[in-house]
């Protein structure tokens, strides 16, 4: 069963009534550019296959149900007390959707707010690193969007997520997800200035090269609003102040010997990272343009060392996910998404997946790590009402 069509079956049984529609978001994978989105810089994410549907009806009344296929117990709050509820922090999963709503409104005052019944269903990996809760978000932005006549574009929309995302949910993450969530387009990547929000869209030319994305779940498993993700965040914040710019966008790989004789060496190398993250994706970009898929494998493999030796976010488990499909033939492989856990994804021409899949698990099992979760993600549309 689609998660479309998942979602209305839920709501069906949540309400006993049929949804006014159906709207859908995609996760995201992201070629190249980690931990640079909040840092004003450059990113590379395509939207996946893999979706998040909300099935929306509207009431009579101000309040807001949401309830999931993944957490059927309902949480329902009336729109008057949102505001409130939201500051409370204590809502768990329902904070995704309801704190869509809380930043839609804010985003819209004029739009015709009332209540609705929400189910969402979903078959986003959670926790890979694929982003699952920027296509909820996606998904439910666009859903109130169209019910609420609030009129606002992909790009507010993506705001709007990013915005319950960092003040409901409490995840300091930056907009790349929900930018290439809401703006994704089949075989291509989106190419995002995250100072500007300027987007482009880069032909990535898999399916006509003959090239897969193969996604490797180490199923270890990470959260955002926790831990080594805050920390990273405030070291680059601690490098940007010392270096004395805004942001770490405003650094060059020029500028990287001042900023070791200032920076202690921790701050450094998360420094270094973000700054030559953001000369590799523009590097990908155009090798992307002028030579194609098959040339960007070593700025990929460079992106995995640097994630890895200067930003400290992988681990055993997805080192080695990249390792062995690098030893199988892949033309690039690195870590996505935020790190801790989560996701490796490699390149590889479509008849060497199957073997490639298998040398990871049979490395997995050897090394006494659990099972992976190996699958292959196609670059796809962005949000979209389905029905």
């Amino acid at each position: 069963m689609s998660a479309q069509d998942a979602a209305a079956a839920r709501l069906r049984e949540f309400t006993g009534r049929e949804p006014d529609a159906v709207w859908s978001a995609p996760g995201r994978a992201n070629l190249i550019g980690e931990h640079t989105d909040y840092n004003e810089g450059f990113v590379l994410p395509f939207a996946i296959e893999h979706r998040t549907a909300a099935a929306v009806a509207l009431r009579d009344d101000d309040v807001i149900r949401v309830t999931s296929t993944f957490a059927p117990d309902a949480v329902g709050v009336s729109l008057a007390e949102l505001d409130e509820t939201i500051a409370r922090g204590d809502l768990d999963w329902a904070a995704y959707p309801l704190g869509v709503a809380w930043a839609l409104r804010r985003a819209a005052p004029g739009a015709a707010a009332r209540g609705v019944d929400i189910a969402i269903a979903s078959d986003v990996p959670v926790g890979a690193g694929l982003s699952s809760s920027a296509a909820i978000e996606g998904a439910v932005a666009s859903a109130l969007n169209d019910e609420w006549d609030a009129g606002l574009s992909p790009v507010s929309l993506a705001r709007v997520g990013r915005t319950a995302e960092n003040d409901a949910v409490g995840a300091p993450t930056g907009i790349m997800d929900q930018m290439a969530s809401m703006l994704g387009v089949a075989d291509a990547a989106t190419f995002l200035d995250c100072r500007t929000l300027e987007t482009d869209s880069v032909d990535l030319g898999l399916r006509r090269e003959g090239l897969s994305l193969l996604v490797i779940d180490t199923n270890v498993k990470h959260s955002h609003a926790t831990g080594g993700y805050r920390e990273r965040r405030a070291s680059c914040e601690a490098g940007a102040a010392a270096m004395g710019v805004p942001s770490l966008r405003d650094l060059s790989v020029g500028d990287l010997p001042r900023a070791q004789e200032l920076l202690d060496d921790v701050t450094f190398r998360r420094v270094r990272h973000i700054v030559t993250e953001n000369q590799r994706v523009l590097d990908t970009v155009w090798t992307l343009r002028s030579a194609g898929p098959r040339a960007i494998g070593d700025l990929l493999v460079a992106s995995h060392v640097s994630m890895r030796d200067d930003f400290e976010i992988s681990g055993p488990e997805l080192d080695l996910a990249v390792d062995t499909a690098l030893a199988a033939g892949a033309i690039g492989a690195r870590m996505t998404g935020g790190g801790f856990g989560g996701a490796a994804i490699a390149l590889l021409d479509d008849g060497q997946v199957a073997d490639a899949g298998a040398a990871v698990t049979a490395a997995f099992a050897a090394s006494g790590f659990a099972a992976p979760t190996i699958f292959t993600v196609r670059p796809s549309e962005g949000a979209r009402r389905d029905r």
